[in-house]
């Protein structure tokens, strides 16, 4: 069933800098993890899970990504790439490739995130399968206190809010938006309307608010397995150990 969905959006532009000194030339896409690049492990996983072509929006040191993975024949993919050259934000990255994305459904996965890959088919056929067809479909993780990502809140069967960063012990959930989210084409007036935050960057969540706001139907995933924000290289190397 997930053969509907053909292709899969990963936004790997970022500088990278909670990671110094490791993404010093390095872009973080391309940093080793038991003898692979992260993105690597992403792709990989994408192509098991039915996805043959992925749209890859790069930024810093973009070269090197594309130049490492080149058409695509390394991960068994069609890959294609944008560069976004002021990194403003996901939205923007994401609006940036609105052309390459067709009018069809397509996974969107921040390139920072590694996650069990049985998540991967699993999502694509549960979004497949959702009647009425979603807007989006969130995938989730739990964790002891949200605070550092976005809290997830749900009634019905149906996500009715997403806080981001909430203040540390105020959640009254355990779920967590995971970076992974499948997308039905009528997001883009959403993505389009975003207006800068206060540190002036157009953030994804932003849109995604929206839509729960103006009656969206988005639903949840709950994500099985190992789910890791590579956002320090502590890690880094704590994911090398289990990798190993």
């Amino acid at each position: 069933m997930s053969t509907n969905i053909p292709r899969a959006v990963i936004l790997a532009a970022g500088r990278g800098t909670r990671m110094m000194p490791l993404t010093a030339d390095c872009p973080k896409s391309l940093l080793p993890l038991a003898g692979r690049p992260l993105l690597e492990h992403i792709l990989r996983g994408l192509h098991d899970g039915g996805l043959r072509e992925a749209i890859i929006v790069t930024g810093y040191l973009g070269e090197m990504i594309e130049a490492y993975f080149s058409t695509g024949t390394r991960v068994g993919m069609r890959l294609l790439y944008h560069r976004q050259h002021t990194q403003n934000g996901t939205a923007a990255a994401l609006m940036s490739v609105e052309e390459l994305c067709g009018d069809a459904p397509f996974l969107l996965h921040w390139g920072d995130i590694l996650i069990d890959p049985v998540n991967y088919r699993a999502i694509l056929d549960a979004y497949a399968c959702a009647s009425p067809p979603p807007t989006c479909m969130v995938g989730l993780n739990w964790m002891d206190d949200p605070a550092a990502g976005a809290a997830v809140y749900q009634q019905d069967g149906r996500i009715t809010r997403i806080i981001e960063k909430p203040p540390p012990g105020t959640s009254t959930t355990h779920w967590n938006s995971s970076g992974i989210m499948v997308l039905a084409p009528r997001v883009w007036p959403y993505v389009r309307q975003v207006q800068p935050s206060p540190r002036g960057e157009y953030e994804f969540p932003d849109a995604l608010q929206q839509m729960i706001a103006t009656g969206e139907l988005v639903l949840p995933f709950e994500l099985q397995g190992i789910w890791r924000d590579i956002g320090t290289p502590e890690v880094l190397a704590e994911l090398e150990y289990t990798y190993r």
